[in-house]
């Protein structure tokens, strides 16, 4: 399945034209179509996958999972609400400690 089969595809299934989807992707009206022999810059290719709510590696065809990847979130490693647990069991305050001296990157002999 080529690119521009898999977003006519998902295209469809949510309601929307070719057309619309390059709009809202900020691209040209009629550029999706061209797809098929010509190569899209990666800048287009993520903009219409956000459009569409799923991966690049999707549209591209190297998955068929068409979740896009899970954004890495930022965590306050002084927030005291934040429970940090490994293979399931919580991490020890002391050993917290020396993560966070270790990610900081001082000296844990001192």
């Amino acid at each position: 399945m080529t690119i521009l089969e898999r977003i006519k595809g998902l295209s469809k299934s949510q309601g929307l034209s070719l057309q619309a989807v390059a709009v809202k992707a900020g691209i040209g009206k009629n550029s999706i179509y061209k797809w098929d022999t010509q190569t899209p810059s990666i800048e287009k290719i993520t903009n219409v996958a956000n459009i569409l709510h799923v991966s690049t590696d999707y549209l591209l065809g190297s998955t068929d999972n068409q979740s896009p990847a899970p954004k890495h979130q930022q965590i306050d490693l002084e927030d005291k609400n934040v429970i940090m647990t490994f293979e399931g069991k919580p991490i020890p305050p002391e050993d917290i400690e020396l993560m966070k001296r270790l990610l900081r990157g001082k000296n844990t002999d001192e």
